[in-house]
């Protein structure tokens, strides 16, 4: 096993920095794009509520943008990606990956496939990224199947 100290449970690995930058960006263009809607006079009652519309939907992609987390608990590990949420037992993640660029770790599962965890994610928050990754490699390797061995 690694040398990376295991984190109390339960815990909960999202890219911080980027989803600040994401609601932030997002909040800072829906107050723009309404306030030039209200400002511009020809505009008339429908004109300006499609600007807001508009505002509001991209608010709403950079909030999806922001959704991604990784939550560990003693029964496992909730996966929350884009529009997906997938709740695995510690006994299906044979291993954790985050491999030089990598957009985000990947989960070995024990069917044969991967999975994409976007909730640890290099981006902005490099050295966070590969904390975090650590930290749930450690907690799979001490409660997962390896562990049962």
């Amino acid at each position: 096993m690694s040398d990376t100290q295991i984190p109390v449970l339960p815990v909960t690995f999202r890219p911080l920095r980027t989803r600040v930058v994401l609601l932030t960006v997002g909040t800072a263009m829906f107050a723009v794009i309404t306030a030039v809607a209200l400002m511009l006079e020809r505009l008339n009652p429908g004109e300006r509520a499609s600007f807001i519309f508009v505002a509001a939907l991209f608010f709403g992609v950079l909030a999806l943008l922001s959704r991604p987390k990784v939550v560990a608990d003693e029964a496992g590990v909730t996966v929350v990606n884009l529009t997906r949420t997938r709740r695995l037992e510690w006994a299906e993640i044979l291993r954790v990956n985050l491999r030089e660029g990598d957009p985000w770790v990947f989960l070995d599962l024990s069917d044969g496939t991967s999975m994409p965890a976007l909730g640890i994610q290099p981006g902005i928050g490099k050295q966070q990224a590969i904390r975090d990754a650590r930290a749930l490699r450690a907690l799979v390797e001490s409660r997962g199947t390896s562990a049962e061995r």
